[in-house]
């Protein structure tokens, strides 16, 4: 069963530069835009990588290349007392207020924080330990899957699934992890493909492309949730801006997504309500196309199919071939059952 509501995240992650009132910014934005929850990241660059780790391409395209992953990723983070005034500051605006753990501490803290939805990044999917815990807590799961096959999405929901969650309680994002990520690469179809694979779970799409129809297009093909990148300004410092929306982008965003939602309907074929009023003046009806007199008989002859729709049906004109006039009709007049 479909979701009839599109669960849209705004995804801050690390948009904030470790500035908290950009943060906070983020959620008014966020909020603002329409959005559903603005997702942040939880994490410590001591437990996330190693000292040594060198950075993913996209981020050495747009920081600099002499800072190390450890290094940029430390002036990234959020601590505890951050995390609680942005929960408190989403509770303000009516905002869910999500965050992406790297870690175990990382998943306590959100524990305790009191969420009831974790989400599972992409570069996480094979980490036993994490996913352990996570399934432990019995909450609700967002899972994304850049840069995984069906086989290691069945791996990470079947440790979810043992371990307590149920899979009706979770949602799989199809992902692609580069950004930005060429449109050749989005591969969208890959949505019905895990429907299909995997039937009890929801499925989403988290948007690392540029612009806003490709996230479009995955709620026209079953997407149920949406993640989707955002900034203040796409010229800031940063790993990830260049492939965010800025806040005027971000409530079109929204604002696409639910005119999408309101145009797929229920699927059911028939007349909708706005087209009623059209029926009788678009279809047409069987009138006589020259003088008929009462008794004559009907013919291909002296019968005609116009519009308006409000007299016998055309379905009918071979029934009404061969039957007499009840009355005298004029050309244009509509024909009556005989």
């Amino acid at each position: 069963m479909r979701r009839r509501h599109t669960y849209i995240i705004a995804e801050a992650g690390v948009n904030h530069n470790g500035s908290l009132d950009l943060a906070k910014k983020m959620v008014e934005v966020a909020a603002d835009a329409g959005a559903d929850a603005v997702k942040f990241q939880t994490f410590k660059a001591e437990t996330l990588v190693t000292a040594a780790a060198p950075k993913a391409r996209y981020q050495n395209a747009v920081t600099s290349e002499k800072e190390s992953q450890f290094d940029m990723l430390k002036r990234l983070e959020l601590d505890l007392e951050a995390h609680k005034q942005l929960l408190s500051k989403c509770q303000q605006m009516g905002i869910d207020f999500l965050s992406t753990p790297f870690d175990l501490e990382s998943v306590e803290l959100l524990q305790n924080l009191g969420l009831k939805t974790f989400k599972i990044p992409s570069g996480e999917i094979t980490n036993l330990p994490l996913l352990r815990k996570i399934g432990s807590l019995k909450k609700k799961i967002i899972l994304s899957t850049g840069m995984t096959d069906l086989q290691e999405i069945n791996f990470a929901l079947d440790v979810l699934s043992k371990f307590g969650t149920s899979l009706s309680d979770i949602t799989v994002l199809h992902c692609n992890t580069e950004y930005p990520t060429p449109l050749e690469d989005a591969n969208l179809r890959a949505i019905q493909t895990i429907k299909k694979a995997f039937p009890g779970v929801f499925v989403g799409y988290s948007d690392h492309t540029l612009g806003v129809e490709t996230s479009i297009a995955a709620v026209a093909l079953g997407a149920e949730v949406i993640e989707k990148h955002f900034t203040l300004d796409r010229q800031m410092t940063g790993p990830d801006h260049r492939a965010s929306l800025e806040p005027k982008e971000l409530t079109l965003f929204v604002r696409s997504i639910r005119n999408i939602e309101k145009a797929l309907g229920n699927g059911i074929k028939k007349p909708s309500r706005s087209e009623f009023n059209n029926i009788s003046k678009i279809r047409k009806s069987i009138v006589a196309s020259r003088i008929i007199h009462e008794g004559e008989t009907l013919t291909e002859h002296n019968l005609t199919i116009k519009r308006p729709g409000t007299g016998i049906s055309p379905y009918k004109f071979y029934e009404i071939i061969g039957k007499r006039a009840s009355k005298n009709y004029m050309p244009d007049d509509l024909i009556e059952e005989p």
